[in-house]
């Protein structure tokens, strides 16, 4: 596939190693406004259990995004007397801010997050990290849609959640079940590069990450929840679903238009060592025909339509013609996008010069059995006319997808010596040690990142103190 060779493909994924270390293998983040009365039960809930059932080193991380309450000295305090918590404070809200600010500092290999109502049930914890450990999977999520979820709630919120996902099943092709369950986890190194591409900084923050990650063709881990619904919640679901609404159409303009450089995320074919052994297979074959079908076919409605309109008018030559043009320029786009991935301007105006070459192979097919029809018939039915121009389409679309393949779209970059590649060094895997203190830096890692920048630079995590306050806040 065309993503293989890019330079800022990910590595394959690596069961991360099991030994002793100071670095907890799991961060999980709670962002917090407000929440002065929830707080405190939740971490400790939380720390009991990962006490108890996390075979592994891990660290909780209070993220509090400008709260004006007490939650700043609640979170100082559950610093001070448990050792595996850390506060930080951030001086604006939201939800996605406070997630890429907390998981681009941590030097944990999983990072995950949840919501501070604890509405999903902590078993399901060490089954959504699981995936990520072993190596299996990029991200995981708690999906309350999912046939064997138990989910308590109100069908208010049944609805919205409901409607919300079919929206993006509709919009931007997601498979994923639940995007907005508050309760999700992620590689390090996927974050590190992904992050950097996610906009949001509010609820749509956790739609925008899935969808990017899933059109890169990175693997979601999927884990059935037991949810009960807090009844609390000081979420506005009017003015969350307006955002989330805005956020779906900026993110499918983004997709329809190429800027977003998802090669930068995609994983290699092949994450078994045995398949990086491999070289010189064809990848992306199947997936090719199957999008070039899919095109081809609405293609051959359009034309169909746009001659039958011609027809009403114009000879069958002319007709034939300029149907086959219209036709030409919206299938050279679709398959330029869709069948090959070819994203961006770059090469459009050449690539669609090549398409009309290729539908001058296509036009003299039609016009040739057209003629043959005239001189056969004298004058045919229209009906017989759209039998063998389909019939001839038939034979122009192999024809087509052929020198699409071989000409207008090819993959001129070299095969990728996958078998040579070194994966990226990973954190090892520590058995979690009594006492251990961690640190974090209290900057961006924006040398991780990417494209070494993040959007939101102005954003520095700092340590919670007691006389932290708001400088926005009245008080």
């Amino acid at each position: 596939m065309r993503t293989d060779s890019s330079p800022g493909t990910l590595p394959a994924r690596e069961h991360l190693p099991a030994t002793d270390a100071g670095t907890p293998v799991l961060d999980v983040v709670i962002p917090v406004y407000n929440e002065e009365k929830d707080l405190q039960p939740c971490v400790r809930r939380l720390h009991e259990h990962l006490t108890r059932t996390f075979p592994y080193a891990f660290r909780i991380t209070i993220a509090d995004n400008a709260s004006t309450d007490t939650t700043p000295q609640v979170s100082q305090r559950l610093e001070a007397e448990i050792a595996e918590v850390r506060a930080f404070r951030l001086e604006q809200k939201g939800r996605g801010r406070a997630l890429r600010a907390v998981w681009s500092a941590s030097d944990a290999p999983i990072l995950a997050y949840m919501d501070v109502d604890l509405s999903t049930d902590l078993n399901a914890l060490l089954p959504l990290v699981a995936p990520l450990i072993s190596g299996h999977s990029d991200l995981a999520i708690g999906s309350r849609l999912a046939r064997s979820s138990r989910v308590v709630r109100g069908p208010k919120r049944e609805f919205i959640s409901r409607s919300y996902n079919l929206i993006l099943r509709g919009s931007l092709q997601a498979r994923f079940s639940d995007a907005q369950c508050g309760f999700k986890a992620i590689r390090r190194d996927v974050a590190q590069a992904l992050l950097p591409m996610v906009e949001d900084t509010g609820w749509f923050f956790d739609t925008e990450m899935l969808v990017i990650a899933e059109r890169a063709g990175l693997r979601i881990h999927e884990v059935p929840v037991d949810w009960v619904d807090d009844p609390d919640s000081t979420v506005h679901i009017v003015r969350t679903a307006t955002e989330d609404l805005k956020g779906v159409w900026r993110v499918g303009k983004a997709l329809a238009t190429g800027s977003l450089p998802l090669d930068r995320i995609a994983r290699p074919f092949g994450d078994d060592p045995r398949d990086r052994e491999i070289k010189d297979v064809p990848k992306g074959l199947a997936r090719q025909l199957v999008g070039f079908c899919v095109v081809g076919g609405l293609s051959t409605l359009f034309y169909l339509l746009l001659y039958s309109g011609f027809r009403t008018f114009s000879g069958s030559q002319v007709a034939n013609a300029l149907a086959l043009l219209v036709s030409a320029v919206a299938n050279t786009a679709a398959n330029r996008r869709l069948t090959f991935g070819v994203r961006g301007s770059g090469g459009a105006v050449r690539h669609q010069a090549q398409g009309l070459v290729v539908f001058g192979i296509g036009l003299a097919l039609t016009s040739g059995s057209l003629a043959a029809l005239d001189a056969a018939g004298g004058n045919p039915a229209h009906s017989t006319e759209l039998a063998v121009l389909i019939a001839a389409n038939l034979a122009a679309t192999v024809l087509r997808f052929l020198l699409f393949r071989a000409w207008v779209f090819p993959d001129r970059r070299e095969s990728t010596v996958v078998a040579g590649h070194t994966p990226a060094p990973q954190p090892p895997l520590p058995v979690r040690a009594g006492g251990h203190h961690f640190t974090y830096d209290d900057r961006f890692r924006a040398g991780a990142a990417a494209d070494r920048t993040w959007g939101d630079a102005t954003l520095q995590l700092q340590p919670v103190r007691p006389t932290d306050t708001d400088p926005r806040d009245a008080r």
